[in-house]
């Protein structure tokens, strides 16, 4: 199977890339990502990390799959399709890492793109590539490139279509954290169990109130930032967590993610 979900003790989820030689994108590989996906959304975990296995995160998309579509019509049904992984992946409400521990191209990058952290191995190389087949990035990583990184950055990785190291991209603001090679399966596998074990409704509160400054900027945070944390008021997780404070000091709390 091109594709796997596990489930560890800690609360937290993993789905692993697993598709040799070059983890490319097929329908086939979507089509597990949608099962899993659904899997997800019967028994939500409390943090999920997607990772790949092998050589390279990716080398990308599986081109004939594009020479397959013969008009624009065509052309449309298959990008609609594919946009609906990194829009099922970025609408989830529990704490989403991606771990990139080598080459990561396209749809790979784009997937990245969409999860809440991107952590990284220093040998991890980063690029939106499409234009060698003369097209844009379908899957949202332009628009998202911009969010992270701004606008001309984003321009710039698009345009060039060259690699970029995760320093780099570290420096911009588009990969999160960046670990020796060695170390890296580590460092994510403590960084993916401290967030599912911390309030899993209020993490999901955060990302409720960043999507709305991705809707309409500060000002629409600010509508909706006192109901969205007023809510958290019927969480298990929040009045546990103000009792312990009083009793026992900070960061003693016990979360359940309810």
């Amino acid at each position: 199977m091109p594709l796997t979900l596990t489930r560890e003790p800690s609360g937290a989820a993993i789905l692993t890339i697993a598709a040799p030689p070059l983890n490319l994108y097929s329908l086939d590989l979507h089509r597990e990502f949608e099962e899993a996906l659904d899997d997800l959304a019967v028994r939500p975990p409390r943090a999920l990390l997607i990772r790949a296995e092998g050589t390279v995160v990716s080398g990308g998309v599986d081109v004939s799959l594009f020479d397959s579509q013969t008009s624009a019509a065509d052309g449309k049904i298959l990008f609609d399709r594919m946009l609906e992984l990194p829009l099922r992946v970025a609408a989830l409400d529990y704490p989403v890492v991606f771990a990139a521990h080598a080459l990561c191209l396209t749809w790979a990058f784009e997937l990245a793109l969409a999860c809440d952290l991107i952590v990284a191995s220093e040998r991890a190389r980063f690029g939106l590539v499409e234009k060698v087949v003369g097209l844009t990035p379908t899957m949202g990583g332009t628009q998202r490139l911009a969010a992270r990184a701004g606008i001309g950055r984003a321009k710039e990785l698009v345009m060039t279509g060259d690699l970029y190291d995760a320093a780099t991209l570290e420096r911009w603001g588009v990969v999160n954290r960046v670990h020796p090679a060695d170390e890296l399966d580590d460092a994510v596998t403590d960084l993916v169990t401290t967030l599912a074990a911390g309030p899993t409704r209020a993490h999901a509160a955060t990302k409720a109130v960043l999507r709305a400054v991705e809707r309409g900027g500060v000002a629409a945070a600010d509508d909706e930032i006192t109901a969205i944390a007023a809510a958290l008021y019927d969480t298990e997780d929040m009045r546990a967590a103000i009792r312990s404070f009083l009793e026992d000091g900070p960061g003693k709390a016990t979360y359940v993610g309810r």
